[in-house]
């Protein structure tokens, strides 16, 4: 079966983009049914005389925009419930969300249980607990009311102090009274979707992405457009060739040491980024979470934007205490006063007690020592954690400067929901790649956590996943 499409190489579109929109509208038009099968990328290539690897790469991005499935060993399909310009959601799986809400659990479990290789946390062994204990007993000695008493409304007026330090270190110029503290970034970010979202808006994220997100969104009732994360920040093809279909309100982006691929935006990227959002008049969230694993500050969209059309998302729970919950979001003063008002009908406040110590860390010392120690840590780790990857055979997608993330996959292994079998007789925790993407589609990628690589386990994981069949 040869497509109803047209490709011309005078009119200085990538054939690639040309490719996704032609098959696109071929789809949308109803001239296939859904389950049809597409031409192999051999025979469309044949058939329209161009090279396999646009035809490769459209065929990808048909399938993250969910137009077309991928059975492996079997070729492609018109998706059985595909989307179009007004319907940029699929319909979530009840059980894929129990799954995904069963894999954030087991992040908590007890470490000794098994080896949680695809964990977001840091291993407690490498906290600076003697540095928490000391700042706990301090503000319990000092502030006792803290114990018992809820926090401002926007947060400990000293905790902001620090941050705005901070943020001016990294060129974001803002005043205390634009910085919100919330309970970890995560209610950060709920309460901006409870605020700038309706049921029904359209929100662009990234393919692979923060999958505890895409939850929340889909909570809120909010249509989700995946933008495939290359090695240098989105696919800015994929992102133009999507404005021209949908009229997003936000753009979600984790800027530096990205989760799950451990990549970072590149300048270029980020200017053409800023232009796109002025031009099609939607905010950018920049969550920049592992802001403190970095050890050279570079600069951030909200750094390029000062907070025109970015809204800037951190917090400290990666690295000082996931219990302390401390995040902050850092906007407009109108946008913070409208955020504040609406942490206070939902939650009544944050907790002094953790906002205290927080600060106790900072102004003693002992969290500037302690990050010296971690992204150390962190930097050796990442470095032999890719070089027993890529001797076992597996595929780094992008070297980490930074951070504990590495994105990696078994080159001849389509679906690593094999490696996530893989690994449990091993006592190996890992998520499959699916959980990372917008809605479930198969992913051959695994996170993995390089702060958990030195345990003998993760090596003989590693061996054992490249030898499956």
């Amino acid at each position: 079966m040869k497509l109803d499409i047209e490709l011309d190489r005078e009119n200085g579109v990538p054939l690639t983009e040309q490719i996704v929109t032609g098959v696109a509208a071929w789809i949308r038009s109803r001239a296939a049914r859904p389950g049809a099968k597409l031409p192999s990328i051999r025979q469309f290539s044949a058939d329209y005389g161009v090279s396999r690897f646009p035809v490769i790469e459209a065929y990808d991005r048909l399938v993250s925009l969910g137009y077309l499935d991928s059975r492996h060993g079997s070729g492609f399909y018109v998706a059985e419930r595909h989307r179009n310009a007004g319907d940029a959601q699929v319909t979530s799986d009840p059980r894929r969300a129990e799954e995904v809400v069963e894999h954030i659990l087991q992040q908590f479990n007890h470490p000794g249980e098994s080896l949680k290789l695809g964990s977001g946390f840091i291993p407690e062994a490498w906290r600076d607990m003697e540095g928490l204990g000391h700042a706990i007993r301090h503000v319990s000695r000092v502030d006792p009311v803290s114990l018992v008493d809820y926090a401002t409304q926007l947060g400990n007026p000293i905790l902001r102090e620090h941050l705005q330090s901070r943020l001016g270190q990294l060129g974001i110029e803002a005043d205390a009274s634009q910085i919100l503290i919330t309970n970890g970034a995560s209610q950060g970010l709920d309460l901006l979707m409870r605020y700038m979202l309706k049921a029904g808006d359209t929100m662009f994220v990234e393919d692979p992405g923060y999958y505890n997100l895409y939850g929340l969104l889909k909570l809120h009732g909010v249509k989700l457009v995946g933008i495939p994360r290359t090695r240098t920040g989105p696919d800015l093809e994929v992102l133009q060739a999507q404005l021209r279909l949908h009229r997003p309100k936000l753009f979600f982006i984790n800027t530096l040491f990205h989760n799950p691929t451990g990549t970072t935006v590149a300048p270029p990227v980020a200017f053409r980024l800023l232009q796109l959002a002025r031009e099609h008049d939607f905010r950018i969230i920049e969550d920049d979470i592992y802001a403190d694993f970095q050890t050279d500050v570079s600069d951030r969209l909200a750094t390029l934007d000062q907070l025109e059309h970015v809204i800037y998302v951190g917090g400290l729970s990666k690295t000082l205490s996931s219990s302390l919950r401390i995040g902050y979001v850092v906007s407009s003063h109108a946008i913070i006063k409208d955020l504040a008002d609406i942490k206070m009908l939902t939650s009544i406040g944050g907790s002094r007690f953790a906002e205290a110590v927080a600060v106790a860390m900072l102004e003693r010392g002992s969290y500037r020592k302690y990050l010296e120690r971690l992204r150390r840590r962190m930097r050796d780790a990442l470095g032999t954690s890719v070089q027993a990857l890529e001797a076992s055979g597996w595929e780094v997608f992008e070297t980490p400067q930074g951070g504990k993330f590495i994105w990696a996959r078994v080159p001849h292994i389509a679906d690593s929901t094999r490696l996530v079998e893989c690994g449990a007789p091993l006592g190996v925790t890992v998520a499959p790649g699916s959980y990372f993407r917008p809605n479930g589609e198969v992913s051959p990628w695994i996170r993995i956590n390089a702060a958990y690589t030195s345990d003998p386990r993760a090596r003989q994981f590693f061996d054992a996943a490249a030898r499956l069949k």
